[in-house]
């Protein structure tokens, strides 16, 4: 699987991609997964529920908001390869934050459902022929492609992993 073709991709998301050094979806998955799990193993358990200031996200609620956000993108990618013409809605992330719940869930738990989404998602885009690959759709009134999404996914966690390292740790 080539990079992202950019002009393809809208520009808010250009945020996302740019963070991905990988020109193979296949092994930008794979190296992103090597790095997370010792990093989010290492997170201590005092830190879970911090947040850097008010009306931040804790560490709890960024990591369900990687959760949700990759189940929607991933969602986008299937009914793009699957030739849906649909419009699909946006994705208002701080309303799906203030009412996640997070801060009553349990800390492994999450990283066990993240790992379980993050496994569906490869496993899905390691689907793809290239046709499927190159299918596009309207999300949040902006036209996307599947391969696109799948750089937006890693590039997506990347991005907030780096907001943790660098606000939160």
């Amino acid at each position: 699987m080539p990079g992202p073709d950019l002009t393809r991709v809208a520009d808010y998301f250009h945020t996302y991609t740019n963070k991905v050094p990988e020109n193979d979806l296949s092994t930008a998955f794979k190296n992103q997964s090597t790095l997370l799990n010792p990093f989010f193993k290492n997170i201590p358990e005092e830190k879970i529920d911090y947040r850097y200031a008010e009306g931040k996200w804790t560490v709890k609620e960024m990591l369900q908001h990687l959760i949700d956000a990759e189940r929607v993108f991933a969602y986008r990618a299937l009914c793009f390869a699957r030739k849906d013409s649909t419009p699909l809605p946006s994705f208002d992330e701080n309303l799906y934050a203030d009412n996640s719940q997070a801060d009553k869930r349990d800390w492994n738990e999450m990283l066990e459902e993240f790992w379980a989404v993050r496994k569906t998602t490869e496993m899905l885009f390691n689907s793809f022929d290239d046709e499927q690959l190159d299918s596009s759709g309207i999300a949040s009134n902006n036209k996307h492609y599947v391969l696109g999404l799948g750089y937006i996914i890693v590039g997506h966690v990347n991005h907030h992993v780096g907001v943790l390292k660098e606000r939160y740790f």
